[in-house]
């Protein structure tokens, strides 16, 4: 057979590769999150099993280095890319229960099933390198340029596979459609180089048994929601995240990747069922001694408009530019959560450089964008906070969701020592019944005593949730200590501290404890 379909199949296995490691990633983050540690270890995984096919591969091709046993391991591995990928979901589908009942043993269980079905395809595709350069070098003077080329191949492939799934199949069609693609691609290549490698009629009716033996396998574990909450009334994946909305009473809530904490919520009649971390963020403009009603505003973490509308229901229809990363979660939001008024600027981009792009002045600017459990470190840098502090106006505020738990404040030190290299005065409000704090900066030099007299001066036709925003947060004002290090944008430990820390807390408290991120 010639060296071109030699190197074709080279290309749509490092094409595979990548689209397999995306994929398992999506599947995992629907239960597991996006967090650095989900992400290392399917990097880690992924790179272990490519180490044992290197290994695998490289014994097998000096054995037998023959053709159709080459081809016979592509059709395998997208064979088992196929079946192990949709497995893996179907898996992770009851995982996703375990979590939610808090069922530890199942949850392990299902982990350790998916990381043995992840590994078997993955394995195979690390066989097939080292194969494809023993067949292709066919004089010892070539074996350099040879080799050279089919890895060159290899991550040329490599390179569509690590954008066409996360740009345009999963956001389009969905993870498991992404595996039934690169998988049935890598399947067909193989079986047709079998085909063409193999004399015999048997070998090529064995061909053909491949794809109906998958097929039941393909149409069984295809079906139905990627996950199955109660009350779920949608779910999507796009770009960036795997999308739910799921409903409780008269309420939707938006939960992202993991379904671990609640980023929106919007109740049939506009009412705001208690004081949340959203609603808190009310109070910052009370910080200053003489506050008046802000008169602009920008949100940094807009997801489906949760802060915008309370503070339009608060303050009137100011102008507020919102920023929000993911377009279908402001699709899902105009759908579900009623993201409609005319005075939100609805901006989508990444929130620091969106935001370097509005003029300002601000009288208020908040901050709120979890992918929980992590804060994006470039929106907790000095640089970053002179920035918000640039475009306020003079009694400016600005007010920041951070994550904190019991015993363990080392992010809320760090972000507050931050802020105060920029701002006169910072300060701290612990959410009741969850791992919130929120920081509030000022342009201005405040003390938490402005707070409560601008709580007693409160008119009788205050709006009662602009009320209770300013009772919770006058009765839980928090301390944090100034001698945290200052983030940077060169030196920015940010990710390693939310990683210390989830780590300690789930040791101590268990999974569910992440359940209260901005709830």
């Amino acid at each position: 057979m010639s060296r071109r379909y030699l190197f074709l199949t080279v290309f749509v296995a490092g094409m595979s590769t990548l689209a397999i490691e995306f994929t398992a990633s999506r599947l995992l983050q629907t239960v597991y999150g996006t967090s650095n540690i989900v992400w290392a270890n399917v990097i880690g995984l992924v790179l272990l099993a490519l180490t044992a096919g290197y290994f695998i591969g490289g014994r097998l091709a000096d054995r037998r280095p023959r053709e159709p046993v080459f081809y016979g391991l592509v059709a395998a591995a997208g064979f088992c890319a196929v079946f192990f990928l949709l497995l893996t979901g179907t898996i992770l589908r009851g995982a996703s229960t375990a979590l939610a009942d808090m069922n530890i043993g199942a949850m392990a269980g299902s982990l350790l099933l998916v990381v043995f079905a992840l590994a078997v395809p993955v394995t195979l595709l690390g066989c097939l390198s080292p194969f494809a350069i023993r067949l292709a070098v066919r004089d010892v003077s070539e074996a350099g340029r040879i080799s050279g080329r089919i890895y060159a191949i290899s991550t040329l492939g490599s390179l569509l596979g690590t954008y066409l799934p996360v740009l345009l199949v999963i956001p389009l069609a969905g993870s498991r459609a992404a595996a039934v693609l690169f998988g049935s691609l890598l399947l067909a290549v193989g079986l047709i180089g079998l085909w063409r490698s193999t004399g015999s009629r048997r070998a090529h009716s064995a061909v053909l048994l491949w794809p109906i033996l998958l097929l039941p396998a393909v149409l069984l574990w295809y079906q139905g929601n990627i996950k199955s909450y109660e009350g779920q009334l949608y779910e999507t994946e796009s770009a960036y995240n795997y999308i739910q909305v799921i409903r409780r009473d008269d309420c939707n809530y938006l939960l992202l990747n993991e379904g671990q904490a609640y980023h929106s919520y919007y109740c049939d009649d506009g009412r705001v069922p208690s004081v949340s971390v959203w609603s808190i963020m009310l109070a910052a403009p009370y910080f200053n001694q003489h506050p008046a009603a802000p008169q602009s505003m920008a949100v940094i973490g807009l997801a489906a408009g949760t802060i915008p509308k309370q503070f339009t229901r608060v303050f009137g229809p100011l102008p507020i530019d919102g920023i929000e990363l993911d377009p279908t979660i402001l699709e899902v939001g105009r759908q579900y959560f009623a993201l409609n008024e005319p005075n939100i600027h609805v901006l989508v981009g990444d929130g620091r450089y969106a935001f370097a792009g509005q003029t300002g002045p601000y009288d208020i600017v908040t901050i709120d964008a979890y992918k929980v459990p992590y804060i994006p470190w470039h929106l907790t840098t000095r640089e970053f906070f002179a920035e918000v502090s640039h475009k306020l106006s003079e009694t400016g505020v600005l007010a920041m969701n951070v994550g904190s738990v019991p015993g363990d404040r080392r992010l809320v030190d760090a972000v507050g020592t931050t802020l105060l290299s920029v701002f006169p005065t910072v300060h701290a409000i612990d959410v009741p019944g969850s791992l919130n704090t929120i920081m509030v900066a000022t342009k201005q030099p405040t003390t938490a005593g402005n707070l409560q007299a601008n709580l007693f001066g409160l008119s009788e036709d205050t709006d009662p949730l602009l009320r209770d925003a300013l009772n919770t947060a006058a009765a839980n004002m928090a301390s944090f200590e100034a001698t945290g290090p200052i983030i940077t944008d060169d030196r920015a430990p940010t990710e390693y501290i939310s990683d210390s820390i989830v780590i300690r807390y789930l040791l101590k408290a268990g999974p569910s404890s992440l359940g209260t991120l901005d709830r």
